[in-house]
């Protein structure tokens, strides 16, 4: 059993998530759940170029600075028309001088697609990487394939969820229950994957 996993982000929306979907291990793979937050942990610049290239490194230096497991995401939109971006820098599309603001990234997409129409195919990726202090590493991926529409709607997701509609579905993340949600997305794909590597290995 691991008796502390820290999760390495300071987005509350995904400490949210994570919290929901991770609460079945804790007592039985996990004894407890702690976030960057609790830690005061400094957010590493990322300065890699793929998905799992950034969740390995925020992993990496969380765990260097508790001593206990870590487990990092980093995730993204990607969209076909903008050749995968904003990708690896979804997060940085919302940087504003007064801190992050996804409207503002939302609005760029829309922007860069030149005006998206709910024809636009996209993807959400999700990579988790799990770094150990005696330095082994773990890797797990997920993905939902989906459209983008215009305006944003819903309030219930945060990122880019308000323009994403899963296929197969009508309305957006951000209109979804946060259980239909996690019961497709790709942070839910690339978590399942986690869970069943503890079950079989913790």
């Amino acid at each position: 059993m691991i008796e502390t996993l820290v999760l390495a982000t300071h987005n509350q929306g995904k400490v949210k998530e994570f919290a929901e979907m991770l609460g079945e291990l804790v007592g039985s793979s996990v004894s407890n759940i702690k976030s960057a937050a609790d830690f005061d942990l400094p957010e590493p610049e990322e300065t890699e170029d793929t998905f799992v290239g950034n969740a390995l490194l925020k992993a990496r230096a969380a765990c260097e600075k508790t001593g206990v497991p870590c487990l990092a995401d980093d995730s993204g939109l990607a969209v076909d028309a903008l050749d995968g971006a904003p990708g690896i820098y979804s997060a940085r599309w919302a940087e504003t001088s007064k801190g992050r603001d996804f409207n503002v990234a939302m609005e760029r997409v829309n922007n860069e697609c030149e005006q998206i129409d709910g024809t636009q195919t996209a993807r959400f990726v999700a990579v988790l990487a799990l770094v150990y202090p005696d330095g082994r590493e773990e890797v797990f991926e997920g993905t939902v394939e989906g459209n983008l529409t215009w305006p944003a709607r819903g309030d219930k997701g945060f990122g880019y969820d308000p323009i994403f509609v899963p296929n197969g579905h009508e309305i957006t993340f951000a209109e979804m229950d946060s259980s239909d949600k996690h019961a497709m997305s790709h942070r839910a794909n690339a978590v399942q994957k986690f869970k069943t590597y503890l079950r079989d290995n913790v």
